[in-house]
């Protein structure tokens, strides 16, 4: 195994899209792994016409067949498709996918053939009404990244919500998760994890980790003071969840992350990686004026369940923002991210897969 490779899988201004954004990443139980991203027209904006593409690797990520559309938006009345979830079942061969549309529905399907084929899509936005005890929403999203299983058969996805009173009608925001105890067939809500009050701004993207011990730590993106990382740990995954607290050693630019457990680990404890942009410097253009560069896209690797992260290595020095990480059935790494700017910081190059061992990172 090389000890870092990279190469684009999606290039902006390329096949009729303006941009491609989000960058999503899943291993089925059949072992292909498969890479998905928002295919952006119009101006590459959250609100423009959206597909979801993927690509589909049979040898851990290192060839890939060539693109093809998942879910086309014309498909639907209205709206842009958004924040495409892989969830992998391995005890029942099935791949779930969940997504979003017009920031106010939200659809199931899946794949028992390793991302051959999906089923139909399936309206499932009746599990986020069940938040409106709790938060009036009016803007819904999963994820993005990818969802987990954990070792009792739960699967798990975060989510955000809404009053879409501004930024962009994402702001302000709360968080939470939701989960399927029957393999996908239903889902719940789970417990409301953190709100906008005046210790938290705006948590909102979430990337989730099943710990050593079974608990579930959700490690969430927020636009507070301290410009940390928010983590909140569970012990089943859906209810009571810890008060956030801000973990010191992670920078928060106002960017998704991504976090992942290496189960091939040739000797415990299994590392847990965490990877954003480890910045909070002010230089390039595009984006609002209390965020930071998305640029130094960095990996980190934790032996003691994030406790500590002593292991930190640069992947990307220049503009890097949404990255996904998981394990490759051949043990590499592999993290998926968004790669340099056209116009402007959210306006992104290509969408690069890096693959490399845990010898690379701690080099």
């Amino acid at each position: 195994m090389a000890p870092l490779h990279k190469q684009d899988l999606f290039e902006a201004r390329t096949s009729g899209y303006h941009n491609y954004r989000i960058p999503g990443l899943a291993v089925t139980p059949g072992g292909a792994v498969l890479a998905c991203c928002e295919a952006r027209q119009g101006h590459g904006g959250d609100w423009d016409p959206i597909d979801i593409l993927m690509r589909r690797s049979l040898d851990s990520g290192q060839t890939w067949e060539p693109a093809r559309v998942i879910v086309d938006h014309r498909q639907f009345d209205q709206g842009g498709i958004h924040n495409f979830v892989f969830i992998a079942d391995p005890p029942t061969g099935t791949l779930h996918a969940l997504f979003g549309r017009n920031y106010a529905h939200c659809y199931a399907m899946h794949s028992t053939d390793d991302g051959a084929t999906f089923s139909e899509p399936v309206e499932i936005t009746g599990v986020f009404e069940a938040f409106r005890s709790d938060y009036d929403w009016k803007v819904i999203a999963a994820g993005p990244g990818h969802g987990i299983q954990l070792a009792n058969g739960r699967l798990v996805v975060p989510v955000w919500l809404s009053t879409g009173e501004g930024g962009g009608g994402h702001r302000p925001s709360a968080m939470s998760v939701i989960t399927s105890d029957d393999h996908g067939q239903t889902w719940q809500r789970g417990a409301m994890v953190a709100y906008t009050d005046e210790r938290l701004r705006y948590p909102s993207e979430t990337v989730a980790v099943e710990l050593n011990d079974g608990r579930v730590l959700l490690n969430i993106r927020s636009e507070s003071d301290p410009h940390r990382r928010l983590i909140s740990i569970s012990p089943d995954g859906a209810q009571n969840w810890s008060e956030p607290a801000f973990d010191d050693a992670l920078l928060e630019p106002q960017c998704m992350a991504s976090i992942v457990r290496l189960y091939q680990a040739p000797q415990p404890p299994q590392p847990i990686l965490f990877a954003n942009p480890d910045n909070l410097e002010q230089t390039l253009p595009g984006l609002w004026s209390n965020a930071y560069d998305r640029k130094r896209l960095t990996v980190k690797l934790s032996r003691d369940d994030c406790r500590t992260w002593p292991v930190s290595k640069v992947l990307e020095d220049g503009p890097s923002a949404y990255s996904d990480l998981i394990e490759a059935p051949d043990g590499a790494v592999l993290c998926f991210y968004e790669c340099g700017m056209m116009a402007a910081m959210a306006d992104t190059r290509a969408l690069t897969l890096a693959r490399f061992d845990v010898g690379w990172l701690e080099s």
